[in-house]
C-alpha cells in the first residue's frame, strides 16, 4: 500500500502539468488568433468551406435575416394571441428557419410556449426541412440555369 500513494500523487502532478500545458496553449492560440489577419483569413476560409465567410455572409443578407426572423416571431405571437395555433406555428416554424441557432430557440419555445402548441411546432419540423431542402435544391437549379 505505500507505493500506490507516491504513484497517486506522481500521477496528479503529471495531470496538473497537463491541464496546465493545455491551457497555456490556448491562450498562446488565442493570442495569436486576434492578432494575425492572416489567420483569421484562414480560418473564416477553412469553416465556408473554401468559399470566404464574407460571401455567404455579407452584413446586408445578415440583417435581412435578421428582420425576417423577427418579422416571423412577432407574426407568431400575435396569431398565437388571437388564438390561431395553426398560423402562429407556421410563423414560428418559419423563424426556426431563418436562425441562426435554431436549438437555442427550440429551447426557448419550450419554455415559453404552452405545450400544445410547442407539439405542433415539433410536428412540423419535419416539413420545414424538407420545404428547405426543395427551396435550396430550386435556388441552385436557377444559378445553374445560363439563361
Amino acid at each position: 500500500m505505500p507505493g500506490i500513494r507516491p504513484g497517486l500523487g506522481l500521477l496528479a502532478v503529471l495531470a496538473a502539468c497537463a491541464a496546465v500545458a493545455f491551457l497555456a496553449y490556448c491562450v498562446s492560440l488565442d493570442r495569436k488568433r486576434r492578432g494575425d489577419p492572416a489567420l483569421r483569413r484562414r480560418l473564416r476560409d477553412s469553416e465556408g468551406g473554401g468559399v470566404a465567410a464574407g460571401q455567404l455572409w455579407d452584413a446586408a443578407k445578415n440583417e435581412k435575416l435578421q428582420e425576417r426572423f423577427l418579422q416571423e416571431v412577432r407574426m407568431g405571437e400575435h396569431w398565437l394571441s388571437r388564438g390561431e395555433h395553426g398560423m402562429g406555428v407556421e410563423h414560428l416554424s418559419n423563424a426556426l428557419l431563418v436562425c441562426g441557432q435554431p436549438w437555442e430557440l427550440l429551447k426557448v419555445f419550450k419554455h415559453t410556449l404552452p405545450p400544445k402548441v410547442f407539439d405542433m411546432l415539433l410536428h412540423r419540423i419535419p416539413l420545414i426541412c424538407q420545404q428547405s431542402e426543395v427551396d435550396m435544391k430550386e435556388q441552385e437549379y436557377l444559378e445553374d440555369d445560363p439563361d
